[in-house]
Formats: C-alpha cells, structure tokens, sequence
C-alpha cells in the first residue's frame, strides 16, 4: 500500500510517500513560509534533491504542489494522484476521546475542532491537512494518528493534577503527553533488542528542540514527562519545561505582563535559548561551552540534569529498568548528554560504555558496557513508519469488516 505521510504545521507541511508493508520511502520533504511566499524542499530516488519556489497563500496550494512534484518533472516518483491508496496525517492532540488512530469522518473532525483549546496552534493545521486532502483526493481514506494515543494507557494517578477534581471533568485538565509515535516506535524497537517482551520496563528519552521521557511497561506507557501541553517536563530548546506556578505567576507581577504574554516566554524564550543566551540548538551551545561561555555550559548541565531525574523517577515508577533509550536529534547525536545522564547510574544497574558512546553511527546500538545489568540504547526513531504503518492497518481493518 503507498501512504502519503501528511504533518501540517501552521506555516510549514512535512510529507513522506512511503510502503510501510516494506518499509521503503519513495520520497519526502518539506513545504516552508506557507502564506508568505513558499520553498518546496523534495527529496527522491537515492538522495537526489530538489527545492522549487512556488507561490502557496494556503495549505492548498502547498499540498496541490507537494502531488504535482511527485507525478511531474524532475522530481516524479509515481505515475498519479491515484498510485496514493491512504493518507496518514500526523494529530497532535486527540485528549480522552481518541486512544489510537482512527479514519477521518466528519464525527472524528467535529472532536478535533472541540479539542483546539487544548492545542491551538497544532490542532487547526491538522485538520485542515485532512480537509484538503479530502477535497483533493476524493474517497481516499485519510487516517488520523494522535501524539496523545500511545500515552493513554496511563494509569489515573499518574495522569492525574492535584487540582480540585471538577477541574478534571468540566474541562478535561490532566497529563495528556506528547511524541507518543515516537516513545511507541523506540519502546516497540527497545523489547526486540532485548528479545524480551514480557515484563519489560523501558524508558525512552526523546530528546531534541522537543523533548520528552516515558515509562514503558509490556509496551504501555505508564508515565510521561509532557503535560496538558508540551511545556511540561524537561528543559527544551525554547521551552522553560517545569517551573513552579508561584515563579510564574511572580514574574508576571515584576515584569507586569499577562498570562498570555508569560506563557510566550514560556514556550519561546525560555529553555536552551532563555539559559544561554546564544542559541536554542544545542549543537551551538555545545560549541559556546567548549569556548568557555558560563552560561552555555550551565545550559548544557541543566540539560541533561532534567532528563536525570525524570529517568531516576521512571525507574522507580518501574520497580527497576530494562533498557533506557535515547532518541531524537539530541539523544541520537549528543554523545555527551548522554554521558552526563548516565553518570552516577551504576547503581540503578546502567552503566556507560564510553568507547562505545562516542562512536558515530546511524543505526540503532548498544551503548552500555558488557556488564550493565540493564541495556542502555540510541534507537533512531522513525515516526514516519508508524504513522504509514497504523494508516494501513487501519484502512486494511475497515476493508475486512
């Protein structure tokens, strides 16, 4: 089956054409500056490339040119728009209502449109990806998959505030975490590593401009560092991650700012980019640290001392760890996050091959040493795939009832 992969963004659209039956992409790429004046950004074939400048005022016009690049030209790789059998679009946030991917109908939009509070910058987008590629591509299926689904398996304590309860059931206000493709792939890649799928206890660190740690038991998420939002948890490349509603709310009053203009600072100026003062790409801050800047390498230890304590809580929350993954273009990459995260672990029976971790390599690895008690793994993740991979068995399941 060729699934064309769809993440509509608010300015931007990434897209893949991929068979997840043998895993092989065909194409992907990225659209940039919808609405202001476009860049089409196409990759094919055995890594050609190719980038066009078309006019997109909409999404609309970025899909229409997205379908044109891959059927015309220089860039073709099938014959038609009717070579596409499913659409799988990325969903940001699909709270209680939605525990795994779903086919888009008019009921699943209508939930979606209902659930924009809760992401108002990702939501819409969504939607209107599927909208379009409904309008473009009649009586194709279109699947939804959520961010939010993998981590519905919390258990209620764990995804539950400490807020009065009426919080919780007039509006729906409780741990709904994110990256849930991502944590589902590297946990699901980790029990075939380990060649264990029973009683496994996993936890996976997705780390990059965003980032998130679970808690993976027998392939269910029991815990995740995200929130209601993704501001919640760890230290991210301009988000604050978690900091105390009393800090909040005191420099509102010193700076006389509203909550509005607060959470702005929160999610955009904050984080890698708040602490350093550099950059919020922690590959320039790496290079300030080596330089000497103070405050790139307090951002850098802030860094990889969040992501300790989540994993510390994670194996507590676990009774123990299997495996700890890392992932994502920092935990794929930072061979010195790493380090520091695992540093002091030996006696949580994680210990660091160091030869081993600063070896550069693309697949996916051990880099524990031979006695670690518990495996420590970099996993590439590839949402991609199981984004393909529930749009077919989604499709192929509706087909047999």
């Amino acid at each position: 089956m060729l699934v064309f992969i769809l993440n509509a963004g608010s300015s931007s659209l990434k897209y893949q054409l991929m068979n997840p039956v043998i895993k092989k992409v065909f194409a992907s790429g990225i659209c940039e500056r919808i609405g202001i004046d476009g860049v089409l950004k196409h990759e094919y074939g055995d890594g050609k490339e190719l980038k066009l400048e078309i006019d997109m005022p909409t999404h609309k016009e970025a899909i229409e040119a997205v379908l044109s690049t891959l059927t015309v030209g220089e860039g073709k790789v099938i014959d038609s728009v009717n070579d596409i059998e499913a659409i799988g679009h990325r969903a940001v946030h699909g709270g209680e209502e939605f525990s795994g991917s779903v086919m888009v109908t008019n009921k699943v939009i209508d939930t979606m449109k209902r659930l924009i509070p809760l992401a108002p910058l990702h939501n819409p987008a969504n939607i209107l990806g599927m909208e379009i590629c409904q309008e473009l591509m009649p009586g194709k299926p279109n699947v939804a998959v959520f961010d939010t689904a993998f981590h519905q398996t919390m258990p209620d304590y764990a995804y539950m505030y400490a807020l009065p309860y009426d919080q919780y059931t007039k509006h729906g206000i409780r741990k709904y975490g994110f990256h849930g493709t991502s944590h589902y792939y590297v946990s699901n890649e980790a029990r075939q590593m380990l060649d264990k799928k029973h009683n496994t206890r996993i936890i996976v660190c997705h780390l990059g401009n965003g980032s998130s740690v679970s808690a993976v038991y027998n392939g269910k998420c029991i815990d995740t560092s995200m929130g209601l939002t993704p501001v919640q948890g760890l230290m991210m490349g301009t988000r604050s991650g978690d900091v105390g509603a009393g800090a909040l709310q005191y420099m509102m009053s010193q700076e006389g700012i509203t909550i509005d203009e607060a959470l702005n600072v929160m999610n955009k100026k904050s984080g890698i980019l708040g602490i350093s003062g550099k950059s919020s790409d922690l590959r320039e801050v790496l290079d300030g640290m080596t330089a000497g800047d103070d405050r790139c390498r307090l951002a850098v230890d802030m860094v990889a001392y969040n992501i300790k304590k989540y994993v510390g809580s994670y194996v507590a929350a676990l009774d123990g760890v299997d495996a700890l993954c890392f992932t994502g273009g920092i935990g794929e990459n930072a061979a010195l996050i790493r380090e520091k995260v695992c540093a002091g672990l030996d006696a949580m029976g994680l210990v660091l091959d160091p030869v081993k971790n600063n070896k550069r390599r693309k697949d996916a690895r051990d880099i524990a040493t031979n006695g670690s008690h518990s495996r420590i793994f970099v996993i590439p993740t590839n949402e991609e795939y199981v984004i393909a991979n529930d749009t077919y068995k989604v499709v192929m399941g509706n087909k047999s009832c």
